[in-house]
This record gives C-alpha cells, sequence and structure tokens, in this order.
C-alpha cells in the first residue's frame, strides 16, 4: 500500500493514515511536498494500492501537487482518492484529483472529501480529523476492501465540474519575525523552494503558495502571516461555515 500525500501542514497526511491504517498493508510513503525528489523514479504495479490525498486550494488541487503526481507511473495500481479541506468546501478539488490520478495511470475505485484544520483560520475545523471521523473511516474502510476483494474497479462518481474552476491565489506571504535564528528548516521543507536558503527574509512572492507549512514547522515560531488578512479569513469563514461538514464518501 502507498500512501501518496500533499500534506504541507499535516492534515491530509493525518486522513490518509487513518485510512491506511484501517486497510492494513505495509507502508510505502510518498511526500509530495518534497521539492528535491525525483517522483518519476516511483512506479506501482497492478497489485499495488494507492491513497492519493491533497488539499483544498481555493477549490482546486494544488499546482505542484498536480505537477508531481502525474510524474508517478500508477501502472494500474488501484487508488483511493482523498481531499481535504476546512470546513467550507472543496469545489472541484475532488474531481480533479482524480482526473489527475487517472491521467498517471492509476485505476480510481473510491473517493473521499475530508474536513481537516484550516491551514490559515485555525478554529474552522480545529481539531479535525477527530474520533468520530475516525469512526466514520474505518466503517468506510470495510467497503473499501470488499470492492478490493470483489476486484472491482469501477470509478466513483465525485462531485465538480470541468472545466475546473479558475485556481485563485491567496497572496498570503509568511515572513520572519525577530526571533528567526536563519536555522534554515523552513526553506529546506518549502514544497516550492520560495524562501532562500541562505537567508529565511527573502521570499519568492511569486513562487509562494501559501501553505502556511514554514510557520506549522518553524521550531522557534518565528514566522507569522499578515495578522489583519488572518482576522478578516477568520471572520469571514465563521459567518460562511458555522456548522460542523460531515466527511463525504463515494464508492
Amino acid at each position: 500500500m502507498y500512501e501518496i500525500y500533499f500534506s504541507p501542514t499535516g492534515g491530509t497526511q493525518k486522513a490518509v493514515e487513518l485510512l491506511a491504517k484501517e486497510l492494513s498493508g505495509k507502508i510505502q510513503r510518498v511526500d509530495l511536498t518534497d521539492s528535491e525528489k525525483d517522483f518519476s523514479e516511483i512506479f506501482l504495479s497492478p497489485a499495488d494500492i494507492a491513497i492519493i490525498g491533497a488539499p483544498s486550494f481555493t477549490g482546486r488541487v494544488p499546482q505542484p501537487a498536480v505537477q508531481r503526481l502525474l510524474q508517478i507511473h500508477g501502472n494500474a495500481a488501484r487508488a483511493v482518492i482523498l481531499c481535504t479541506y476546512g470546513n467550507r468546501a472543496y469545489e472541484d478539488t475532488l474531481i480533479e484529483l482524480q482526473d489527475i490520478a487517472m491521467k498517471s495511470g492509476f485505476r480510481v475505485i473510491s473517493a473521499i472529501a475530508a474536513i481537516a484544520e484550516h491551514s490559515i483560520a485555525h478554529q474552522i475545523g480545529a481539531g479535525r480529523p477527530d474520533a468520530k471521523d475516525y469512526a466514520q473511516l474505518a466503517g468506510f474502510a470495510q467497503k473499501i476492501r470488499a470492492k478490493l476483494s470483489a476486484g472491482d474497479v469501477s470509478a466513483p462518481s465525485v462531485p465538480g465540474n470541468r472545466p475546473y474552476q479558475d485556481a485563485n491565489e491567496a497572496g498570503l506571504v509568511p515572513w520572519p519575525t525577530d526571533d528567526c535564528t536563519n536555522c534554515g528548516l523552513c526553506a529546506t521543507k518549502c514544497p516550492v523552494q520560495a524562501i532562500d536558503r541562505k537567508d529565511a527574509s527573502i521570499v519568492d512572492d511569486a513562487a509562494c503558495i501559501s501553505c502556511m507549512r514554514c510557520i506549522a514547522i518553524c521550531p522557534h515560531k518565528a514566522r507569522e502571516a499578515n495578522s489583519e488578512i488572518i482576522a478578516a479569513v477568520n471572520a469571514m469563514l465563521a459567518k460562511a461555515c458555522p456548522d460542523r461538514k460531515e466527511y463525504e464518501l463515494y464508492i
């Protein structure tokens, strides 16, 4: 079993790992946030199963995830696709992820739209996936196993539009605070190499995808984004999506 995920702040990875645990098997992990890895060297086989996860960035799959997933050779491996979103909406993310996986040679047999903590407005979806989500995934895993055992490789019908909606840029670029020690971890782990490796205060605004990974992994809590924009996002989301949304499962 392969866990293939683009998960800058860990929410998507957590959901993928929860499902993989229920499906069991020997795990191979493929981290699509690794900007230095040659993903064209990854070959699966028809006997393999992959869980492919990506977050929804303004209703679309993040472009680095698209580019790297398309390099992988699925070779008719069966796949469960999983998109995460911060309790608002995932728009065309799931259908786009399905299309990308199929272009890479995977046979998509199931799909999940999962809630995870919002990467910018952290109180939205806070603590998700939680115990209730885990129980739902565990029950759904039984249906996936039954489909696999039956040799059924039919594709699920998932929501979304073709052509996809335009991808909007969040435009929220984190910067270091005075507490930054220039340790270089944020630059090393940036999925798009937007941070200078010698000087963490130099950021390529055009390359940054506002994934907030640099903030999430900084050991000194020394990176932050514009507080006024974050406050506005918090207020907008609190009003737009006050109620808890549940996982959507397709098989």
